[in-house]
């Protein structure tokens, strides 16, 4: 964990409006916290940078100091408890702050989040109607109503994006278990329960944020009480009641909904935090209502949780979305194409070279958007039709510049443990019986092959264990999958998993 103060010149964070800047000054500056970004999410890899950098902003940088502005405060002070020295040290290097980070909550203007309008309904004390007010003409919420007068729900949900719907989403064979049962969960009546809970798991890019948007948008539309979380808004929902002495109507609002969903449950953290989110669940399913729950891996692997929660997310439904095959990365390129074609009339791609793009950009859904925007850009920009040479030249950035993942040994331990149905505790246990003995050998095998470790740290990460032990693994796996086509076979396919 990381620690330490932001601001070497001040104990306390600047929150202070800044003096006007002018404008080369701050695009110079936002110039330069783009290179600050590259680095996080170079060295922390694109989910933790997606759920605890993606939304901070650079200010100015003045006298020596960096200001950035986030918009929780429970981001702020997560930034501050566990990133603090690393921040602090790109921002010197990239941004000329010599004296440090400040970090303040910016104050932005925006429409109530949808799912807390659901919450809110069951106020106690009448609610008067109002028209739709544009965002823009929405002032903050502390400055429109006394901290008293306003929900504890109010701050907690997260905004649906309006395009994520079942219409829009591109059902293929990797996904359409997972589509299916979303749509039969949202088109239940309240009060039944198809699959409790229904627990998605995915990769990056891959969909399964927008199937849980799909559910609460479409459940909404059948008139359930909805309430819709990212893992980060929970906490924040939650800690913000716990200091306003608001919690107990906090737990109520949640429990008298219909259906609960939260995306990235892997980063809910803080034992009370966990707690209160075991208690939900608990009153919800015990009460009937539907949880929909996603993570970046199966509940068993979320070692961060509480074992109860695990269990409890385990005990329904659990559907992974795999990864995008040819022909479904066809069908979304084309698709996200024909969106872009009822824009631009004149814009065409042939079929031959969609199929093209679609086999080179091979990762996820995210990475086929940007390639059918580079496309338009270069049509629209230099007027060329779009061939084969021209699609490989947009697209250049997407391919070269994708560096194989990092592999580690976690990883390999917790694949490799899930694989052959035991756990890493055993793998690194002194356990000897031929169930434990022939992974743990592997995942050693995987771990010399995969990663740079040498022997010695190897067996430091496997329990302890002497390096001898490791190259005694190694060169026993190395062996036997030159005799065994089916182990070569199942290793091979687990070092194509974990460098995906």
């Amino acid at each position: 964990m990381e620690t330490g103060n932001l601001v070497e010149a001040a104990a306390t964070p600047v929150v202070t409006r800044l003096a006007p800047t002018e404008p080369a000054s701050v695009a110079g500056a936002k110039d330069r916290w783009d290179r600050v970004r590259r680095r996080l999410r170079a060295e922390l890899g694109e989910d933790v940078f997606s759920s605890w950098f993606a939304r901070v902003e650079i200010g100015a940088v003045v006298e020596g100091v960096a200001h950035l502005t986030v918009p929780t405060r429970f981001l702020k002070s997560w930034l501050e408890a566990h990133y603090a020295e690393r921040l602090r040290a790109h921002c010197m290097a990239e941004l000329d702050a010599p004296n440090g980070v400040a970090l303040s909550v910016r104050q932005v203007a925006r429409e109530s989040s949808e799912p807390c309008q659901d919450l809110s309904a069951q106020r106690a004390r009448p609610a008067q109607a109002r028209p739709a007010t544009p965002m823009s003409d929405v002032a903050p919420a502390s400055a429109a109503t006394p901290a008293s007068d306003r929900d504890p729900m109010d701050a907690c949900g997260t905004l649906l994006d309006r395009r994520m719907t079942f219409q829009s989403f591109v059902v293929g064979k990797s996904n359409a278990l997972a589509f299916a049962a979303a749509e039969r969960i949202s088109a239940a009546p309240a009060g039944s329960t198809p699959y409790n809970p229904l627990y998605l798991h995915a990769g990056v890019g891959l969909g399964k944020t927008h199937l849980i948007q799909a559910i609460a948008q479409d459940a909404r539309q059948h008139g359930k009480r909805v309430a819709y979380f990212t893992a980060d808004r929970f906490m924040y929902g939650f800690v913000a009641a716990l200091k306003s002495q608001t919690a107990l109507a906090f737990k109520e609002k949640l429990r008298g909904i219909d259906l609960l969903i939260v995306d990235d449950v892997q980063f809910i953290q803080g034992r009370s935090i966990q707690q209160e989110f075991g208690h939900t669940i608990n009153a919800l399913i015990d009460a009937g209502k539907q949880i929909v729950v996603a993570a970046d891996r199966l509940p068993t692997d979320l070692e961060a949780l509480d074992e109860r929660i695990r269990s409890r997310l385990a005990g329904g439904l659990v559907v992974e979305i795999g990864e995008l095959d040819e022909a479904l990365r066809v069908k979304i390129l084309t698709t996200r194409l024909d969106g872009l074609k009822a824009a631009h009339p004149s814009f065409h791609v042939n079929p031959d070279v969609i199929a093209y793009v679609a086999k080179l950009v091979a990762t996820n859904g995210r990475d086929l958007d940007g390639a059918a925007n580079r496309i338009l850009a270069h049509a629209t920009l230099t007027g060329a039709s779009v061939t084969m040479e021209t699609a490989e030249a947009a697209i250049r950035d997407l391919v070269r510049t994708r560096e194989p993942r990092r592999v580690k040994i976690e990883d390999i331990q917790k694949l490799v443990a899930t694989r052959y149905n035991v756990s890493r505790a055993d793998i690194l246990s002194e356990r000897r019986t031929a169930a434990v003995v022939k992974p743990r050998q592997i995942a050693m095998y995987l771990a010399k092959a995969l990663t740079p470790r040498s022997l010695p740290e190897i067996g430091r990460r496997f329990g302890g264990r002497d390096h001898t032990t490791v190259l005694h693994a190694v060169r026993k796996i190395e062996k036997a999958i030159v005799e065994d086509r089916l182990l070569h076979d199942e290793v091979d396919l687990l070092k194509r998993m974990l460098q995906e």
